[in-house]
């Protein structure tokens, strides 16, 4: 995979293209970070739609690196909230592992992002945040 492919992939994600961005998975793809384990298109619209009801949320690339096997990148995710998302909401959603935050509070969370790639599209999906 390309810079140039993983581009248009994170483009269609901050343009919240849920369906452009899960063609870039293979199937069966085991999307897995922070607790959540999105194994379907349904799940991964489900959890983004319900998480961009409540923030914007972006990705700027910093670092790439990509082959036929393997792509890493360390990144920015930058969240803005437009409404409160409190811990019961998260709580009712099984995301109790993820923190509150109130309408216009912004985090930014550096990442590295490791993607493996089976036949030109990810199989699976790992992130780690940067102290």
């Amino acid at each position: 995979m390309t810079r140039e492919d993983y581009e248009r992939y994170a483009a269609a994600f901050n343009a919240r293209d849920y369906d452009a961005v899960y063609d870039f998975y293979a199937p069966g793809a085991r999307l897995a970070f922070f607790g959540v384990e999105l194994a379907s298109r349904a799940a991964f619209k489900r959890f983004y739609s319900f998480l961009h009801s409540y923030v914007d949320e972006t990705l700027t690339i910093e670092r790439f690196a990509g082959s036929d096997e393997l792509v890493a990148l360390e990144g920015v995710i930058r969240i803005e909230a437009r409404r409160d998302l409190d811990a019961e909401t998260l709580k009712e959603e099984g995301l109790d592992q993820f923190f509150p935050i109130r309408a216009g509070e912004v985090q930014e969370l550096r990442q590295f992002i490791h993607y493996h790639v089976d036949k030109g599209g990810f199989s699976g999906v790992q992130c780690a945040l940067i102290p």
